[in-house]
């Protein structure tokens, strides 16, 4: 009867050993996981509060020149369609699809 026992505790011992390395290799994948999530979400983030700021910054610039220049609504519109025009564009290199722009190198060799 020990021999009995002594299998079936070997047994169970073997399945508790590779539930466990089971478990553990499964809350590393979880986090993994998880920490995807928590990198998309901080990149939206940065690209919404990049895109805001964009027209935000359009609109007060318009704003400021329709004051001090007193004509009217165009400088506000002027500026904010070009504060949307920059906002898309930061928000696109910031998502990689546009290249950032390097300085050129200058040829004096002519």
């Amino acid at each position: 009867m020990d021999d009995g026992e002594n299998g079936l505790d070997k047994r169970l011992n073997d399945l508790g050993e590779r539930i466990a390395e089971r478990k553990t290799a499964a809350d590393r994948a979880g986090d993994k996981a998880r920490g995807a999530d928590k990198s998309a979400y901080s990149q939206a983030i940065k690209v919404s509060s990049e895109f805001i700021a964009g027209v935000l910054v359009g609109a007060l610039i318009g704003y400021v020149v329709d004051t001090l220049a007193g004509t009217g609504p165009w400088g506000m519109i002027v500026f904010l369609l070009l504060g949307f025009c920059a906002a898309v564009l930061n928000v696109m290199r910031a998502l990689g699809v546009v290249a950032t722009p390097q300085p050129r190198k200058r040829d004096d060799t002519k």
